[in-house]
């Protein structure tokens, strides 16, 4: 019926011979009914009261607000309603409902569109209502305005001309309008989802896992997750920020964030870092197909060369959770009174072959990462925590670095060979302190290897060596997932003595292997740091410990790698140095081992120098990222320790330097954290009470007041 009203009405004057008398513009005057942009996504009904200044019109709309409107606001003038009264909109409105078919717009299209037929909003009514009066004419502007598909507003002398759209055009709009419906639907199921698990109980809320198995689920999840860490594309900005609309929030990522937490997808304690910098916490089935086949079958190519040691007293020293062992130490004193260590270094490579898959797969992850709340180890777990670490009592190949020193630590001879080692012990930093402490004569090895490290400190000190030792905090987190995990909390101190007997014996491999190099030709990953132009003893005044070593830092040169020859290390006060003693976990070291083991089977080394420099650019890539994620991890956790804290807790500060005037940066001994605050008095070094005012983990922000003596007491 309708298609036969407009055939019949069709005759009516298109837009090629409309007179000017058809389009003549309507003037605002009072009393009169208008339609009016209210805000972007909102228009109103509302009847004029009084001109507001030269141009802004007084209205009331129809919810019965008065407000100032300005021209450009209007976006049609209801025709016919002079003097209307504004209590009528809402009876006005209704009526219009019962008109408000869209069915009627393809009518009039395919009508219109065969005689190439423009019209006005009014002959637009006539043709399709067969009226002209006010409520038609509104009726057909409501239409066409909100017309997306059939007709194409166009201008003309002021007045609104609607023309219909080609019919390849209207089709392709049909197909993108059906296709907003289903998406439409699609989210509103979504939203209707993430409302569902949002109003459950927190240990009823659905699994992972449940978000991913349904595609279109799976897409929209992701995309709140890409924005919640901002890294997401285009399209995956536009359908979070739809989502976050429809769910009331903020288009913000920390929305994202705290939407994806009350839904149980993540925990309150994600890391989010895993996420932003694409870490890979997992192996590919290929790889981890072939660490199996090692385990199962690795014959030991080196073991018709490998020196017997398993007689020697071997300690392996660590932190208590440490995963992957992969140094040890022995000593012994020569019948001349001169010290010999043996520093003992886990064989991995006796598994791998340089290019094979899984030295890539090491290659490209860098490092072995350490957080609080997991470890993700270079290789797959069972073959670096088992295979390749060294084992208490067991018989363990090895690759034993042994050194025996002049009375003054320099080092007098030296020799690198493949070994079988039996360890004796595994002990931690505090048990093996406490040995230490405790004098026993048959641990006279380990006072031995004591006295090793302490003649090569004094040695290396001889030679320029800068002290940059600080107070390290470890973090544990049992059970991350939890909304308040336990979180154990150590404070490292770089003197203790069983860190510094370590840390003095790895120095001690990484010169004996640079001086190897050197004296066999061999390419290895040389590094180096530059004497600083400021003499070591310009911080002397500064008390030892923390606030010497920031000095000390802060007048650094940058560090230096040659893959032909050693470079001095001035920081550490010793002419040449290679990291060797962490190939299970750190890929440069296995690097190093590739090239020595080569050369102890008389072989060529597999890379030439600048093999060496690109490969090790790859991995000190991904090196810088799992820095990254460690601090990043570590200071959101210790936050996170001092939020639970007490308020009013007092802390035990150390000034470490001034920034500006007071303003200064304070370390808390006892939780190993930088902070900076004002400070009424002292210098670098004294030492100050605080208590933290404020701490957001999430936000990075700690705030921390000074304790004015006075207040103390």
């Amino acid at each position: 019926r309708r298609r036969v009203r407009v055939s019949a009405r069709i005759g009516l004057q298109g837009t090629k011979e409309l007179s000017d008398s058809k389009i003549e513009k309507r003037t605002i005057q009072k009393g009169l009914l208008l339609e009016f942009h209210k805000d972007s996504e909102r228009s109103l009904l509302a009847v004029v009261e009084r001109p507001d200044g030269k141009k802004n019109w007084v209205v009331t709309d129809q919810n019965g607000i008065l407000s100032s409107i300005k021209p450009q606001q209007v976006t049609y003038v209801v025709p016919g309603t002079m003097d209307f009264d504004c209590s009528r909109i809402a009876e006005f409105l209704e009526k219009a409902q019962d008109l408000l078919d869209p069915t009627i717009l393809e009518c009039a299209w395919m009508e219109l569109s065969e005689k190439d037929k423009s019209v006005t909003v009014e002959e637009f009514a006539d043709i399709v209502y067969g009226s002209k009066e006010s409520l038609e004419s509104y009726c057909a502007h409501f239409l066409l305005s909100r017309d997306i598909v059939y007709f194409v507003k166009v201008e003309s002398r002021g007045s609104s001309i609607y023309q219909p759209r080609p019919s390849a055009q209207v089709d392709e709009l049909l197909r993108r309008k059906l296709a907003k419906e289903a998406a439409d639907k699609e989210l509103e199921e979504f939203v209707h989802l993430l409302k569902s698990a949002k109003a459950l109980p927190l240990g009823s809320k659905p699994p992972k896992n449940s978000w991913l198995m349904e595609e279109k689920v799976k897409q929209k999840i992701e995309s709140l997750q890409a924005y919640a860490v901002d890294v997401c594309n285009d399209e995956q900005r536009r359908m979070a920020g739809n989502i976050l609309k429809a769910m009331g929030f903020a288009r913000t990522s920390s929305a994202a964030l705290k939407l994806l937490i009350n839904v149980g997808y993540f925990p309150v304690h994600v890391n989010l870092d895993l996420f932003r910098y694409d870490v890979q916490t997992t192996y590919t089935e290929k790889v981890l197909s072939v660490a199996e086949e090692l385990l199962v079958d690795c014959p030991d190519s080196d073991k018709h060369v490998r020196k017997d040691l398993s007689n020697l007293r071997v300690y392996a020293i660590d932190v208590d959770e440490a995963d992957e062992l992969d140094d040890a130490l022995s000593a012994t004193r020569l019948p001349d009174g001169r010290i010999k260590v043996w520093i003992h270094v886990a064989d991995p490579t006796c598994f791998l072959q340089p290019r094979s898959i899984l030295d890539r797969e090491a290659m490209h992850r860098g490092t072995s990462i350490f957080l609080p709340t997991a470890t993700f180890p270079m290789f797959p777990e069972r073959l670096a925590m088992n295979a390749m670490s060294l084992q208490q009592g067991t018989d363990c190949r090895s690759v034993s670095v042994s050194v025996i020193l002049h009375p003054d630590g320099s080092i007098a001879e030296y020799s690198i060979e493949n070994s079988v080692i039996k360890p004796t012990y595994m002990l931690t930093y505090e048990g093996a302190t406490e040995l230490l402490y405790m004098n026993l004569e048959e641990e006279k090895d380990l006072r031995i290897l004591q006295e090793a490290a302490s003649i090569r400190a004094q040695w290396r000190r001889s030679q320029g060596s800068i002290d940059t030792a600080m107070i390290e905090p470890r973090i544990k987190v049992a059970n991350p997932d939890d909304p308040e995990p336990n979180i154990n909390l150590y404070v490292e101190d770089q003197t203790n003595p069983a860190m510094q007997l370590v840390s003095e014996m790895m120095i001690l491999c990484g010169e004996a292997v640079a001086a190897f190099g050197s004296d066999n030709n061999i390419p290895l990953p040389y590094r180096g740091h530059p004497q600083s132009n400021t003499a070591v003893s310009a911080f002397a005044y500064l008390p030892e410990g923390p606030a010497r070593s920031v000095a000390n830092i802060s007048v650094l040169r940058a560090a230096e790698m040659d893959f032909r020859k050693p470079v001095a290390h001035g920081v550490l006060g010793i002419p040449g140095y290679v990291q060797f003693t962490s190939p299970i976990r750190r890929y440069v070291d296995l690097l190093a081992h590739y090239q020595v083991k080569a050369f102890l089977r008389g072989e060529s080394p597999p890379y030439s120098a600048g093999d060496l420099e690109g490969m090790t650019f790859i991995a000190s890539m991904h090196v810088k990222v799992a820095r990254k994620l460690h601090s990043n991890s570590l200071r959101y956790w210790l936050l996170e320790y001092l939020r639970r804290q007490p308020k009013g807790r007092k802390y035990r500060a150390l000034l470490l330097k001034f920034i500006k005037d007071r303003m200064a940066t304070l370390l808390l001994v006892d939780v190993g954290i930088q902070v900076t605050t004002v400070v009424a008095a002292g210098k670098v070094g004294d030492e100050a009470s605080v208590v933290v005012e404020m701490v957001h983990p999430r936000d990075d922000i700690l705030s921390v007041t000074e304790i004015a003596q006075d207040t103390e007491e």
